[in-house]
């Protein structure tokens, strides 16, 4: 073993660099050291803002070594094995670091692959996503110019509960201020059962979600989407359907309780 310290903490984003900072603030002669090969920190929460043209993608960015708190020790390398029975990590370089307690708070990657089409339809620019490219959203925004706005979110746990419909919010009153409001058909789908888990946020948003207008489907999980067609299919998860109907274009079918709904221009996929 190269290395040891008391603490080791996997992730130099919010998370790690937040209880780093908190158990220094607390004893300062704790040893401590962070895992992280970025040069560069972004303050994601602040995407949704850029995704609305309401804040400048520049200002998320910091040069990582800036903001390691003091007296941590900072490993520019990447985790690749971990050794429990001998509490040690593995890194890249073929370097072992050894601990007495370790932390795991190196986020979520997203993977793409979870959704049929989903990859192609972001490569294509057909679907657009604040947590890989804000700047694109807020493009994807200016350039609608009615029709249906489909905001959505997968199974998976995802890095903010909330940003899926912060960012169709700011976008329903984007279309508003710029008289879209009318031409626009913003569907909110999501696997959830409810717009939100404390009863008292949640009354608030569904006023909101009525003075925009929008088509809340809770119970809705994306599962495809062919975007030569601009088509997302949804499996209804809870929702028991007794006959094939048709709403707003939107086609159920019973044997596999699926939705399809068609002719989007924009998907948020958080």
């Amino acid at each position: 073993m190269d290395t040891h310290y008391k603490i080791l903490i996997i992730g130099a984003g919010t998370g790690g660099i937040m209880t780093a900072a908190q158990m220094l603030k607390k004893d300062r002669n704790l040893e401590i050291a962070i895992i992280d090969p970025a040069k560069y920190h972004y303050y994601q929460p602040a995407w949704t803002l850029v995704g609305a043209g309401a804040y400048d993608y520049k200002k998320t960015e910091k040069p990582m070594k800036e903001l390691i708190p003091e007296g941590c020790t900072w490993i520019k390398d990447s985790v690749i094995g971990f050794e429990p029975e001998n509490n040690i990590v593995l890194l890249n370089n073929g370097e072992k670091i050894g601990y007495d307690y370790l932390i795991v708070a190196c986020g979520l990657v997203n993977d793409l692959s979870l959704i049929e089409g989903l990859e192609e339809a972001v490569n294509k620019g057909i679907v657009c996503s604040n947590y890989i490219d804000p700047n694109y959203t807020w493009e994807c925004i200016q350039n609608f110019k009615g029709g249906n706005a489909i905001f959505t979110q997968p199974t998976t746990p995802i890095k903010c509960g909330g940003a899926p419909q912060k960012i169709m919010y700011l976008a329903c009153d984007y279309f508003r201020r710029n008289n879209l409001s009318e031409s626009a058909n913003v569907t909110f789908a999501t696997p959830g059962t409810v717009i939100f888990g404390v009863k008292k946020i949640a009354d608030t948003l569904i006023e909101v979600i009525k003075r925009y207008n929008i088509d809340f489907k809770p119970y809705y999980a994306p599962i495809k989407i062919d975007s030569s067609k601009k088509t997302i299919t949804f499996k209804i998860r809870i929702l028991k359907i007794s006959s094939v109907s048709s709403i707003k274009g939107m086609v159920l079918k019973t044997p596999n309780h699926q939705s399809n709904l068609s002719n989007y221009h924009l998907i948020y996929c958080t």
